[in-house]
């Protein structure tokens, strides 16, 4: 049996994490492109180097050439402007949306049997970019970012109560930015939710944190972003993905209906396997929680009519 072929489109240091993190789980070999010269050949050397001391056999490769994706079975996609302190996701719209439409058109030419995990932001917008361009089945085209804010949520429940992160099952829903719609009622520790640990005010004011958790980080390291947290959450959706998991993870998937929502890629609960997205996991949520995911897809949308 074949090995998979995992390709990553953008090799800064998102996806220098995802290329380690995937060869270190033995997931596929892996290939690393960017339009920089030297860099996806340097970083997949380095990578490549740790096999003897972490002892895995996947290969990992760089290149500047886009073919290389050939036949790949996944490819994440995380080329692009990252965020600078004051700069909102929206802000990298204009910048980062060529960067997708070549990097879905390569996908496109080079790896159409391929499930795809954009990464880039605005991610949501971004996601449904590389849909519309590749013509994909909406089940092969998904957006990394629930993944990523319910472990920032999670992080933040543990800290707050002084319990292992292990124990915490967290919920975040919506856009990735701003908009988000974390659901405390849904989130729990040991299968008790967090409503019955913490007050109101507590919640609150970790749900605010988890909402702008990408741009604290952005505060502190002022010459960056996150990227060991993202990384690590796309290889667990690759993980999910070629092992036939079939993990629940939030992700950024296209509703055709679900929540009463359509043409929208935003962040539900899906099954994530073989196929990609196997199944979208409907919550029963209340008013305020379906206005606030609602909210989110219509910044969602009006980015969208932008790129347009």
């Amino acid at each position: 049996m074949s090995r998979a072929k995992i390709s990553v489109i953008g090799a800064g240091n998102v996806g220098g994490i995802i290329a380690l993190q995937t060869a270190q789980k033995e997931l596929g070999d892996v290939v690393l492109v960017d339009v920089v010269e030297g860099m996806p050949q340097g970083k997949a050397l380095d990578i490549s180097q740790m096999s003897g001391v972490l002892r895995f056999d996947s290969k990992v490769t760089g290149t500047n050439d886009f073919s290389e994706i050939k036949d790949s079975d996944i490819v994440a996609i995380t080329a692009g402007v990252a965020r600078k302190p004051g700069m909102t996701r929206e802000d990298l719209l204009k910048i980062n949306a060529d960067i997708i439409k070549k990097a879905a058109e390569a996908i496109k030419t080079h790896a159409p049997n391929a499930i795809v995990i954009a990464v880039t932001n605005p991610l949501d917008i971004m996601t449904q970019l590389v849909f519309k361009t590749t013509g994909f089945a909406k089940n092969k085209i998904m957006g990394m970012a629930g993944v990523l804010d319910s472990a920032r949520f999670a992080h933040f429940i543990a800290e707050e109560l002084n319990v292992s992160p292990k124990d915490i099952s967290p919920m975040v829903l919506g856009s990735h930015g701003d908009t988000m719609v974390p659901l405390p009622r849904y989130s729990t520790v040991a299968g008790v939710p967090i409503t019955d640990f913490m007050k109101p005010d507590v919640i609150k004011r970790l749900v605010e944190r988890t909402a702008n958790g990408g741009a604290e980080i952005v505060k502190l390291l002022k010459t960056g972003s996150a990227y060991f947290a993202p990384g690590t959450s796309v290889a667990i959706m690759i993980e999910s993905i070629l092992r036939d998991q079939r993990r629940i993870l939030t992700c950024s998937a296209y509703l055709t209906g679900e929540y009463g929502l359509s043409d929208v890629f935003i962040g539900v609960p899906v099954e994530l396997g073989r196929n990609g997205i196997e199944k979208i996991v409907q919550l029963n949520l209340t008013a305020d929680e379906l206005k606030a995911l609602h909210n989110s897809a219509a910044i969602v949308k009006a980015g969208v009519n932008e790129i347009k």
